[in-house]
């Protein structure tokens, strides 16, 4: 996988392993959206309008049917005194379907927000979402504390996946896989049934992440992967089939990157804007080629945090239509985004001015 642009070997080897039993569909091919039976296991979620809302795909090991598309908790479901709009959001994805929140103890600032409004819905449809949200620390004892503020204001008695939030430098892992570190509370909030399943996330760099995986064996990893990824640090030359090989749930993130990849968006004032790609064009695709790039991978599903009701059943409609992007497609995205491609990667290690 040497240089950028993705070619046909890049996904004859990850369809490959796809095609091994790591997802629930085929990369080069239409993917069934006949509904099936999905028989829940003890204390894992159901929500019985999946299988007839959209495409599902294995979660890795963990057992879990996922819808391609999933729930963010940022954007409408993070911002403070909004409980008007973001539990009728969630209230809403779950009618259409949608059976992965995604959440962390950081959205919505020091009163976590995102976690009260998620919880304010989990109080009475909690079998039906695959709940997932992270910590921040580092530290196992401060870990077991940020998770058992979670556990309270999700208003549940466990969560499915509990993650390490935004894993950026090599300290980081170092950090949580030491004596005292974060693995240590992973393992014993999984012991005691808090958690059910481990996972890491990280927009930084791949190969942090990468680390951390060959050091631990999470079950799922929460990854930033766009139409962008290729010019700059790509998240798919190892981090991608390393994920795969170890049969993990794959979760997609930054698909739009906050919308500074959709045509028409324009980004935040340059003074505004982090990372040193400083610029002001507006983004070169529309929200289905932006989703349906990503989910052409072998990712398990996509994270999404919406503003509306339009914008959820928008993902939603594209999920359910879903049909992969060869790699001449994929490619050719590729070169539409590479005009913008700096200010789609901010969140990246040294992100680089966009190309004349």
């Amino acid at each position: 996988m040497s240089g950028p642009g993705t070619t046909r070997r890049d996904l004859f080897k990850l369809g490959a392993a796809a095609a091994a039993g790591l997802l629930a569909t085929r990369l080069n091919a239409v993917e069934s959206n006949e509904p099936v039976t999905l028989k829940p296991s003890p204390k894992a979620p159901f929500n019985p309008a999946t299988a007839a809302a959209m495409p599902t795909r294995n979660l890795g090991r963990t057992g879990h049917h996922v819808g391609l598309f999933s729930l963010g908790g940022q954007a409408a479901i993070e911002k403070p005194e909004h409980e008007k709009v973001a539990v009728p959001l969630i209230e809403r994805a779950l009618d259409l379907g949608v059976n992965y929140i995604d959440t962390s103890a950081r959205y919505g600032g020091e009163a976590r927000w995102s976690e009260q409004y998620i919880g304010k819905v989990m109080k009475h449809r909690r079998r039906e979402a695959f709940l997932a949200t992270k910590t921040h620390d580092r530290t196992a004892d401060g870990s077991l504390r940020i998770l058992e503020t979670s556990l309270k204001l999700l208003q549940t008695d466990h969560v499915d996946l509990w993650q390490l939030h935004a894993m950026s430098t090599m300290e980081d892992v170092e950090r949580v896989c030491a004596k005292g570190g974060t693995l240590e509370a992973f393992q014993k909030a999984r012991d005691q049934k808090l958690v059910r399943f481990l996972g890491l996330s990280g927009h930084t760099d791949p190969d942090v992440l990468a680390e951390a995986i060959r050091r631990f064996p999470f079950d799922c990893v929460l990854m930033a992967f766009n139409a962008a990824d290729t010019w700059h640090l790509p998240f798919k030359k190892t981090l991608l089939p390393l994920a795969v090989e170890k049969e993990m749930g794959i979760i997609g993130m930054k698909i739009p990157a906050r919308g500074r990849l959709l045509e028409g968006v324009q980004p935040p004032l340059p003074e505004k804007q982090r990372g040193t790609a400083k610029h002001d064009r507006p983004g070169t695709l529309t929200m289905k080629e932006a989703m349906r790039y990503t989910l052409s991978f072998p990712v398990s599903t996509v994270i999404i945090g919406v503003d509306n009701i339009a914008q959820l059943e928008e993902n939603i409609a594209i999920a359910r239509d879903f049909l992969p992007f060869n790699a001449s497609q994929l490619e050719g995205l590729e070169q539409k985004v590479k005009p913008v491609y700096g200010q789609a990667s901010w969140y990246k290690r040294d992100a680089p001015p966009n190309p004349k």
